[in-house]
Formats: structure tokens, sequence, C-alpha cells
């Protein structure tokens, strides 16, 4: 179908359509809504985070098992939030309980190497092929570690990263992660837009900002900067604008362009690591990087990171010339349950489940077709999307086209509808976990068909 062929979604059925959404959810949350209030007191805006603030309102969960949540108002939802990919095993997976459980009982800090850290970094080694590992305790500190190490191994200070892409809350990196089109400047020199205040003065000039999939923007910005790029630091697929995959060769010509300027590469892997692959990014597209971060699903649901890198790439840390450091590295609560994750549930057995949903998933395209919505799908291991684009994003700025109401009425639909993806769908991707069943995958397309009959009736 041709994007003339798609039908124009009338804006006004919308905002009429996520009214009566709002109204029927906050019928639902009542005591979600009264716990904000109460929550306030303490917790600025009722919340630990920042982004959990999403309107209509935060979504208090209570518990979860296998591949359902549960809210604080009783309601029950089939997750495809997962901790934007942390539970891609599922809740309370019986052998991670096992796992802790019996870690909590022998102690569960010591500031001291325990023995199950050799047994993680042996299971990462073998799914990336990289020999040397390090870890910590979120996605944050992993990629702040990449970033002192491609610093301090090059002596330069410029870092390059993709327009649009997360890659935690430290001043090295938190730029241009959803600037405005005021703000964002020309496509070909993207500004660097610091994402809060609070950054240290200076942070966006050590930051060059380039498009996704746009490698010759790379080797431009490394001509202008002859000898001043430490590395560039990319999410393999980006996963703050749905999924945008990267383009065949994307990744091996960063690579090649990265060493013939005497710089690094560092994938950034906290949430592609161990959902769209075995191997992460690197098994599903055959480029092995300088470094890599993990986090998020590693630790299945305990706070964890890990760094990892070649051997040339890690000899700082090795030779103590670069520090790597943190009191809760290699906890041995968070090794016991990364240790079960790897080795007895995330197998390369496991990752089959995730294929037989895709293909249910997939349904979705049939709709998009049927209803001619302008809409697009991607799919990878666990990671998916629905994008309201007639063509695929294939960078950051194709998101300013999409009207920001259609998404979030799509968030609203599902939720109300027992399906929980990650608010603000417009920017995240959703996450399926192994433990999810035919009929939740089915639940999602039959929701998603019938948000399509009511806004094209």
């Amino acid at each position: 179908m041709s994007v003339t062929d798609r039908v124009e979604i009338d804006l006004d059925l919308v905002e009429e359509l996520t009214k009566r959404e709002v109204a029927a959810l906050d019928v639902k949350h009542a005591r979600s809504l009264a716990y904000r209030e109460e929550a306030k007191r303490r917790l600025p805006g009722g919340v630990s985070s920042s982004w959990q603030t999403w309107p209509p309102h935060p979504i208090y969960v209570s518990h979860g098992r296998g591949a359902h949540v549960w809210d604080i108002d009783g309601n029950e939802y089939v997750d495809y939030h997962n901790g934007y990919g942390v539970m891609v095993m599922g809740h309370a997976h019986p052998t991670i309980v096992e796992a802790v459980q019996r870690r909590v009982e022998l102690g569960t800090h010591f500031a001291q190497p325990t023995e199950d850290a050799l047994d993680v970094a042996e299971q990462l080694y073998q799914r990336t092929g990289l020999p040397y590992w390090r870890f910590g305790n979120s996605g944050t500190e992993a990629t702040l570690d990449v970033v002192r190490l491609m610093r301090g191994s090059t002596g330069r200070d410029l870092l390059l990263k993709v327009e649009g892409s997360y890659h935690g809350h430290h001043d090295a990196l938190m730029v241009s992660v959803f600037p405005s089109p005021e703000q964002a400047g020309p496509r070909e020199h993207p500004a660097s837009v610091p994402q809060s205040k609070g950054l240290i003065r200076g942070a966006t000039e050590t930051v060059i900002n380039v498009p996704f999939n746009d490698a010759d923007a790379v080797e431009r910005a490394f001509a202008e900067h002859p000898g001043q790029i430490a590395g560039m630091i990319v999410e393999p697929v980006m996963t703050n604008c749905g999924v945008v995959l990267p383009d065949p060769g994307y990744l091996q010509r960063l690579k090649d362009l990265c060493h013939a300027n005497g710089a690094m590469l560092a994938f950034d892997e906290v949430k592609t690591g161990f959902t769209v692959a075995w191997g992460g990014a690197i098994e599903a597209f055959g480029v092995q990087p300088d470094l890599v971060a993990f986090a998020k699903a590693l630790g299945a649901g305990i706070p964890c990171g890990a760094i990892g890198g070649t051997e040339e790439a890690m000899r700082p840390i090795v030779e103590g010339e670069i520090e790597q450091v943190g009191t809760f590295n290699g906890n041995p609560l968070t090794m016991a349950a990364a240790k079960a994750n790897l080795t007895r549930v995330l197998t390369k057995d496991a990752y089959a489940r995730l294929e037989e949903l895709n293909a249910i998933l997939r349904r979705c395209e049939d709709v998009i077709e049927r209803y001619r919505l302008p809409a697009s799908m991607k799919l990878l291991g666990a990671k998916g999307s629905i994008d309201w684009s007639p063509t695929p994003i294939h960078e950051y700025r194709d998101l300013w086209a999409i009207d920001d109401r259609v998404p979030q009425l799509a968030w609203l639909w599902q939720l109300n509808r027992g399906v929980f993806k990650s608010p603000g769908s417009k920017w995240e991707s959703w996450t399926t976990s192994i433990v999810m069943s035919d009929r939740d995958a089915e639940r999602y397309v039959e929701n998603f068909e019938s948000l399509a009959e009511a806004i094209t009736r």
C-alpha cells in the first residue's frame, strides 16, 4: 500500500476518544489517584523517577507473576512494559526466586569479590566474544564507565552520540535526548541540547550529535574534528523511538570509521542486551564493538550493570591506569540472580518463544493494511513497536511528523483493555517475555484492531 492510500485520522475524534479513555481509567484507578496525593508528601510528583509521571497519572504496581502485573487497585495486565526490557524472563521466575533466596541466606553484601562474578563474566564472553568484564549497578553506571575508558584510553575529550538516544543520566551523555525542532539545529550539524538543567558547564560542548543510520555524518564529524574524538557510543537498535533498526552495513562502517580515526566504538546494549537475541545486538548484527554496556535484563530484576571489552579496550583497567570502582560492584545478590538468569533461564532455546510470539504480533500488520492505517511495525526478539508513521522510523527526526495524540490514545486503549505498555509509547518500544502465552499476544492484536476500527469509523 502506498503512503497516499492511507486513511487520514480525524484528530478531533482522537481527542474525544482520549477523554473517554482517561475517564474510564480514572474509575479503575481510584486508589492510585488517591495514593498519588499521599505520596506527594514525601516523593516529588508522588514517584521515584521523573519519567514515572507520564499523564494522565502514574500506574502504581502492586506485584507481578509470570507475564502479568497487578496495580494497587487490583487491575490485572499483560506486561508489555517489563521494566523497559528488564523482565524479559518474566516476573518472579521460580529459578530466579530460588537463586535470590539462597543468596540472601548466605549474606547479600561484602564489598569483596565472590565466585559467581566469574561465572557471569564467562557467560557474557560466550555470548559476545569480548574477553574482559566489570560489573556495576545500572545502565547509567555502565555507560559512564564506557565513556571514561574511551576518553582515558585515547587522551581525547570529544564524544560522538546519536541524536535522540538516551544513554543514562550522567553529564557526559545526557545531551540531545529529545530535542525539539526549535532546539535541534540543522540535520547536517545537530545542536547539542542539554536534557536537563544542572549539567556541568561545558558538558554539551564535548558531545557531537549525528543522525542514526547516517555513517556519512559520522565520517564528516571525524573530518571536522581530526584527532579530537575519543569514540562513539551508539544503541545498535534505537529504542527511544520505538524500534529503529540499523541499515545493512551501518554498524560495521561505524566501527571502521572509528578505528580509521584512532577512536573507539561502544555499543549501549542496556536495552537490547538479552532481549533482541541471546548474544544481544552483537549476535543479531554480527558486529563486535570495542566496548559494550549491559544492564536491565542481565540482573533479572536486581539492579545491575556491566561493561565488557576487547583486551586492548580493557587494558587500562587491567593495568590500573583507569579506576572502575563501586562498593556494590559485583554484589553477590546481583551476581547470583544474573548467573541463574543467564545459565538456566535465558538460554538459547528460550529465544524461540519470542519468535513464536512475534508470529502472532505480526498480525498487527494485517490490521494496518486492512484499515489503511498510517502506521508501520518493527519486531526484533522481545522488542517491537508500532509507529504511527506510514513509513518506518529511520532516525529521531522522523518522529516529529507524528502527532503525539495518536500514540497516547493507543497506549491508553491498550491499558484500559488489559495490556500494560511503557508510557510515552511514541518514544518507547514494548518488550515481550519468554513466559507470555499465545493468548497474551492475541490480546494485543485484538486491542489494536478495536482501536483501528474506532479511529477510522
